[in-house]
């Protein structure tokens, strides 16, 4: 059975969220919401309606983020289906992500269309301390999408991007205080004038968390302009900076008293959208990412351990659209992306890495309420050379269009890192004959509509297969990798996004997962059977809303950090709260309580998650 393990979650929960609702009906009642559709880029590199997609996908826009006060990308994620992540710590902390169970390095990062991640540039550091900006759009597209994206889109793609300002200009300052010695604040500026357009975000503050050695800095910035050249050209670029300091004890057994870990992070890209015809548009790209982690780690009695992890990566990325074949789009376009990494630890790594990619697709609709695309693409390393994928979906809109039934095959890979090829030390050499991992999977869901666009209900079933995973060869000295083992995942996404009236919004996903190596036969770890998040607001006039928030998961396996011996980790339920109160259009006062139940829990076995938390701040919009 999947659903009885609610039952706890149901009595530690369902009396606030219940209350919630209730006090919603109690209101006099209004006109139904009118919840506009966003238009998604990722399920095809192309801008398309949600209800065209044969792929799932989830979309969060800075709005709903501001809704429930959510800041981290990290808790952002937190509420959608198929996508477990777990910290080795607290704010700051690094965080992985098993997107329908995929292994942490096998989804892909996009940041301004820009990849920000691969087997040598970790994700990890940003994910657990970055912001999502007021100008951010979250795009979460699930299964292998290697055809769209290249190598690690196994489990599928995240993609933050900053989006182009609109209207009259308009800037906000938010400032935050709370429980951990936590400070904070953030400055906001977006619009348009004439042929130009700007957004622009920064965010940054201090918290002590909660051990010693423990407080974390931040500081974020996104700044997108726009200017629209004349009727057929518009031009523009993207700016965006993260800069974080950890104090990092390690588990609850080191307790490290001085270990300290550093990242710098900036992203910068220039783009172009060309109309060379009424039917040809053309989007060119050209980006450039310098990552730098610094982990300092002081020995008594010895010299102070540093390693330095330099990533750079320089990308052109070109794409083509047709539409000028009746019922299709063509897609064709090429990436080219060049990138170094020198890492001072373990391996001593300083490699270079040149990467030339193809890729073409069509969108069809053969009749009207049909659609289908299909995809391939070959990616060219130098290191170890091409891997080819491909991909097609089908959806179908029934029922007055109110129900769309879809599914979805492709292929993806890994590519092996320089560590995994080319590494080196007294006990390890890397296997410069690695090939890259591979997976294929497929799903097939349905979606409903509910109507005048009151929200939306899903439900997917996937499957996804792994082969030549890289696994560490104990029978070899020195030490090395091989490609030895495979793996299957497969599972149940659900979720609901529900708008009542204009006052009053839901969000639930919850998903079940098996996820086992099929070599050993033994389950994988940190994915958990069943995870549940919800999320409940409401509007009760006089300028005062509340919202509260909760999510569940259970029955997972883990490494015990004293032992390393695999265990059962531990079941947990965090309840969260936040209201806030307009006192005038452009003054608001906001409050919020994270672990509202105080829950004593661990996501990464070792590393305590925060206790209850109370934090208030105002915004004032001008």
């Amino acid at each position: 059975m999947i659903l009885p393990f609610a039952s706890r979650f149901v009595r530690r929960t369902l009396v606030i969220l219940g209350a919630v609702t209730a006090l919603s009906s109690l209101r006099a009642q209004t006109a139904p919401a009118q919840v506009l559709d966003p238009v998604i880029t990722t399920a095809t590199r192309t801008p398309s309606a949600p209800q065209t997609l044969g792929t799932a996908v989830d979309f969060l826009s800075a709005a709903d983020l501001a809704r429930q006060q959510i800041t981290s990308l990290s808790q952002a994620l937190g509420g959608i289906a198929g996508a477990p992540h777990f910290a080795s710590g607290a704010r700051g902390g690094l965080s992985s992500l098993f997107l329908r169970g995929a292994n942490s390095n096998q989804t892909l990062f996009l940041v301004d269309g820009l990849r920000f991640s691969d087997p040598n540039t970790d994700y990890q550091v940003f994910l657990g301390g970055a912001c999502a900006g007021a100008c951010d759009n979250l795009e979460v597209a699930h299964g292998p999408q290697s055809t769209l994206y290249g190598g690690e889109a196994v489990g599928g793609v995240v993609s933050l991007r900053a989006q182009r300002g609109s209207g009259a200009p308009a800037e906000s300052v938010a400032l935050e205080a709370g429980s951990f010695g936590t400070v904070q604040g953030a400055l906001t500026a977006q619009g348009a004038r004439g042929r130009s357009a700007y957004t622009f975000a920064a965010q940054g503050g201090h918290t002590d968390n909660q051990r010693a050695n423990n407080a974390f800095d931040s500081a974020n910035a996104t700044l997108r302009l726009d200017r629209t050249v004349n009727e057929r050209l518009d031009i523009g670029g993207t700016l965006r900076w993260f800069h974080g300091v950890y104090g990092d004890p390690g588990d609850r057994y080191t307790n490290d008293p001085d270990n300290e870990e550093q990242e710098d992070n900036v992203l910068v890209t220039a783009f172009a959208d060309g109309e060379i015809s009424d039917a040809w548009r053309t989007h060119v790209v050209l980006g450039g990412q310098d990552r730098r982690y610094v982990s300092t780690n002081p020995r008594a009695g010895g010299a102070t351990q540093v390693t330095v992890v330099q990533n750079r990566r320089a990308v052109l990325d070109w794409q083509s659209t047709y539409t000028g074949i009746d019922r299709h789009r063509l897609v064709a376009g090429l990436t080219a992306e060049a990138n170094h990494t020198r890492n001072t630890g373990f391996g001593d790594i300083n490699e270079h890495q040149s990467l030339l990619a193809v890729i073409a697709q069509d969108e069809y609709s053969p009749v009207d309420n049909v659609y289908l695309t299909g995809g391939l693409r070959s990616d060219d390393f130098d290191t170890f050379g091409r891997a080819t994928t491909g991909r097609a979906t089908a959806a179908w809109l029934v029922a007055n269009r109110s129900l769309k039934l879809r599914a979805s095959y492709g292929t993806a890979f890994r590519s092996p890192s320089f560590l995994d090829l080319y590494g080196k030390s007294a006990f390890y050499v890397g296997n410069p004959n690695l090939k890259p991992e591979r997976a294929r999977g497929w799903d097939a869901g349905v979606d409903y509509y509910l109507p005048e666009k009151r929200g939306s209900l899903s439900a997917t079933w996937f499957d996804t297969s792994y082969r030549d995973l890289i696994n560490y060869d104990f029978s070899a000295f020195p030490g090395t990798v091989v490609n030895v083992d495979r793996a299957a995942t497969r599972g149940l996404e659900l979720s609901a996004q529900l708008a009542w009236t204009d006052l009053v919004t839901a969000r639930v996903a919850y998903t079940y997962l098996e996820a086992e190596n099929s070599t050993q036969h033994t389950r994988l770890l940190r994915r958990p059977r069943h995870g549940l998040t919800a999320d409940f607001w409401h509007q009760f006039g006089g300028g005062f809303s509340l919202g509260v928030g909760a999510s569940f998961v259970a029955d997972r396996l883990d490494v015990d950090a004293a032992t390393f011996a695999t265990i059962k980790a531990e079941d947990y339920t965090v309840v969260r709260a936040y209201a806030e109160y307009k006192v005038t259009p452009s003054l608001a006062i906001k409050a919020r309580i994270e672990n509202l139940l105080d829950e004593k829990y661990e996501e990464v076995n070792g590393y305590p998650a925060l206790g209850i938390g109370a934090f208030a701040g105002i915004e004032w919009k001008f």
